[in-house]
């Protein structure tokens, strides 16, 4: 968006408001922590980068970034180290610190998002473009935009954090971060150890700022304050919408409802495994998780059977529609279902006390055979249950497939070794991450080639973002005869 375009405030307002009551925060106040005055404020910390006021963390980011500005690549690229190496060195600490304040997900895989989240490229992605001819010399280069605001979920606080820190130094630019409430004491750490490794290496403070107690005021001051020149905001539809009402750039991380979809041609042995592995890592919290499957009657026999072998643990159709009901709630205003916030992230042992059923350690997710209507299949439930819907063809599992996903253009999968049916799914789907024969996390690196990212810019086409999103094409000219052969 251009920065003429007026700020729509109320809209902000209203947005951010109904994110943090369905989380269980009111406007003006933070889950568990002491409300932040409306009139300004001093830092708590000038220290380390962690403040109470936006004004003055965008203010200490501003002088960061000028710094920053005037040093080398090599400087950066420094910089960006220092973040890996805290994020490596000091995983299980973090891990366990982002489990205790959250209570979601599972502890090992917060241990591995860390590791993944240190190897987001960095400033071995800027290269300088250049084109000499008979008119002259044009020099492209990617210079940062300043200040960039920052919001981050609380599925993945640290690793969000992280990631967004190393892409945005290694760009040029600082930063200053809005958490999630539920995952600010986490999101503080991580900034302050982060900002101590910079500091002691290059001597530039406050690259990353966080605010400590998170608002809906710090919320939309971050979004509209005149010192940030660029937001990310990486959240469901609501921080969506206010970060794209904010009146400049955004790079927007949005939701996603991630279909499968199983042809008679697949490894169904493969695809069972490949299905739970990534519908039950972190407990389904994930993004790019698998959320729905459609497979093809001639083989669901054979897939429900093999995901009891590889980790599953098979509900009855009836089991699956009480789950729903028990765990997911109808939201008055937009008529959708959502889960329930107590059961996010959980257990599948918690989910089977729901129904009074005994659920082992083991088990990486529940599932089970529904029909279309089950309210899990569109629900991006971030739950470890997955419905299983048996449809007539792979034509019919695509179409299911383009209708269950919503348009977010997300993330899809699909298990096949039939090349034209990967084809047409690819198409029909159009999403920023399509995975064949993988799962989910493959599309990120992990088991899969490519890089990652924990900031997946489908709703503004980024896609999957890297340092490079977060610079401006500058170009440089110089008219005339510079050849030498």
């Amino acid at each position: 968006m251009h920065a003429t375009q007026p700020i729509n405030e109320a809209l902000i307002a209203d947005v951010v408001s109904e994110v943090l009551k369905r989380l269980g925060a009111t406007p003006g106040r933070t889950t568990g922590r002491t409300p932040a005055p409306s009139s300004p404020l001093r830092p708590t910390s000038t220290t380390h980068g962690v403040f109470n006021c936006v004004n003055a963390a965008v203010e200490a980011a501003t002088r960061a970034q000028r710094q920053l500005a005037q040093a080398t690549v090599e400087t950066r690229a420094a910089a960006v180290e220092c973040i890996r190496a805290v994020m490596h060195r000091d995983r299980d600490e973090l891990a366990r610190i982002e489990f205790e304040e959250t209570k979601i997900g599972k502890l090992v895989h917060k241990v591995e998002k860390l590791d993944v989240a240190a190897g987001v490229p960095g400033v071995e992605m800027l290269k300088t473009d250049a084109t000499s001819g008979t008119h002259g010399l044009t020099v492209t280069e990617y210079a940062p935009y300043g200040v960039v605001g920052v919001v981050t979920p609380v599925t993945h606080s640290i690793p969000t954090l992280g990631c967004n820190a190393i892409m945005i130094i290694a760009a040029g630019n600082a930063l200053v971060c809005n958490p999630h409430p539920s995952g600010a004491k986490c999101a503080v750490e991580a900034t302050r150890r982060f900002n101590r490794a910079i500091a002691e290496k290059i001597g530039i403070e406050n690259l990353v700022c966080t605010i400590e107690n998170p608002t809906i005021e710090s919320a939309q001051q971050l979004f509209q304050h005149p010192g940030v020149q660029l937001l990310l905001a990486t959240g469901g539809q609501a921080v969506a919408r206010a970060a794209l009402s904010a009146g400049k750039r955004a790079i927007v991380a949005g939701p996603g409802n991630p279909p499968v979809v199983v042809d008679e041609t697949a490894n169904i042995e493969k695809a069972a495994s490949g299905i739970l592995a990534g519908a039950g890592y972190d407990n389904n919290l994930l993004c790019i998780g698998e959320k729905e499957v459609f497979v093809v009657q001639p083989v669901a026999s054979a897939l429900l059977d093999a995901m009891a072998r590889k980790g599953g643990q098979r509900l009855t159709t009836e089991q699956m529609d009480r789950l729903a009901q028990l765990a997911l709630y109808k939201d008055e205003k937009s008529g959708h279902y959502l889960p329930r916030r107590e059961y996010v992230g959980q257990d599948p042992s918690v989910l089977g006390e729901l129904l009074g059923i005994r659920v082992g350690p083991e088990v990486k997710c529940l599932y089970g055979q529904t029909d279309q209507h089950n309210p899990l299949v569109p629900c991006e439930q971030m739950l470890p249950a997955l419905p299983i819907v048996v449809v007539r063809d792979v034509d019919d599992g695509i179409a299911k497939a383009v209708q269950y996903e919503h348009g977010f253009k997300h993330t899809a999968i699909m298990w096949s070794r039939n090349v034209e049916n990967l084809t047409r799914m690819g198409r029909a789907v159009d999403t920023t991450i399509y995975v064949k024969n993988g799962p989910c996390v493959a599309g990120l690196g992990v088991g899969g080639q490519g890089y990652a990212s924990f900031s997946i810019a489908t709703p503004t086409g980024e896609g999957v973002t890297n340092p490079l999103h977060f610079t401006r094409y500058r170009r440089c000219t110089m008219v005339d005869s510079l050849r030498i052969f």
